[in-house]
């Protein structure tokens, strides 16, 4: 069995995060990713501070296993979310868009674990400096939110940059992303896209179909326009939001386009004004199976691949 630094930080059985994927990952997913040993992390996205609550207590209701919050830390209601992580005591909080540096004290004092998503060596030493007790080094073949490194060039670049356990994201959604991970210095990874087809997961069918459709080149990057880039399938609306930001469009009509889409792709499929969040790897996924049986196939699967790699040396 693998075992690194990110079991026994958070005591868990597998050193797999499941991605914090607004308006998808709730209570009852990140439930069921806890529960088959991996941490689990509900999205907060701009969601207000009753609703993260709720699915606080719908993940507990399901489980007594460790599971996490993700906060972007540039939603209007970042403040309140924060202050219900703090008074829930939620194990583990992540982080992403932003500096967590003003909540930082509550969190601590609460027993709350800070691990931040990094998109660069500059932003991973700021975080060591506020107190990260891990981090999560996301490369551009993620799907939501990207930065502009690869996650080959990025996790050994933040691996070699601090002393702390990071964890490998954007591109994995196997043993064999795993092992690799791991060869770069990491020591977890977290997976999103692999976990859309989760039997827990509750998007739409049309969304999970989509992902079994997806070919490797049918994802694209939006937004870079507005200075937050997207990834997600190629659909009617990704495609005419695309050329849209090389019009004289203003940037305010311009992301008010972009209002709604994720919603009308989890909650009602639609095909036509949807954004279908997903990343690079989503080709690679062929069935939907439990939460549960992704940790165990993916950690097994690593395990094996780690094994195997002494073959090559002669």
């Amino acid at each position: 069995m693998i075992r690194t630094r990110i079991n026994e930080l958070l005591g868990i059985e597998y050193p797999v995060f499941q991605g914090g994927m607004a308006w998808i990952a709730d209570g009852k997913l990140a439930a069921s990713v806890s529960e088959g040993g991996g941490l689990g992390i509900i999205a907060a996205g701009n969601a207000p501070a009753d609703y993260v609550r709720e699915q606080i207590r719908i993940a507990r209701s399901i489980t007594d296993k460790p599971f996490g919050v993700n906060v972007m830390l540039m939603s209007p209601f970042a403040d309140e979310v924060a202050k219900v992580i703090a008074e829930e005591k939620v194990a583990v909080v992540t982080t992403g868009a932003g500096n967590p540096l003003k909540y930082m004290k509550a969190w601590k004092a609460a027993g709350v674990k800070m691990i931040p998503v990094v998109a660069s060596v500059a932003m991973a030493k700021l975080m060591v400096r506020v107190g990260a007790e891990a981090l999560i080094a996301e490369g551009t073949e993620s799907g939501g939110h990207v930065g502009e490194l690869t996650t080959m060039a990025l996790v050994p670049q933040v691996c070699d940059a601090v002393d702390l356990p990071v964890i490998a994201a954007g591109g994995v959604a196997d043993g064999r992303g795993m092992a690799a991970a791991f060869m770069l210095g990491a020591e977890g990874v977290q997976m999103g896209t692999r976990f859309l087809l989760a039997d827990e997961c509750s998007i739409h069918e049309n969304y999970k179909q989509r992902l079994l459709k997806a070919k490797d080149l049918d994802t694209i990057v939006t937004g870079r326009r507005l200075g937050h880039p997207v990834r997600g399938l190629k659909t009617p609306f990704t495609r005419e939001y695309a050329k849209l930001e090389y019009t004289d469009i203003s940037d305010e009509e311009l992301e008010k386009k972009g209002e709604g889409a994720l919603r009308a792709a989890v909650q009602d499929g639609d095909a036509e004004k949807g954004s279908f969040l997903a990343g690079q790897v989503a080709a690679m996924l062929s069935k939907e199976q439990p939460a549960a049986e992704i940790l165990k196939e993916v950690c097994e699967e690593a395990e094996n691949y780690l094994k195997e790699g002494a073959k090559w040396v002669k």
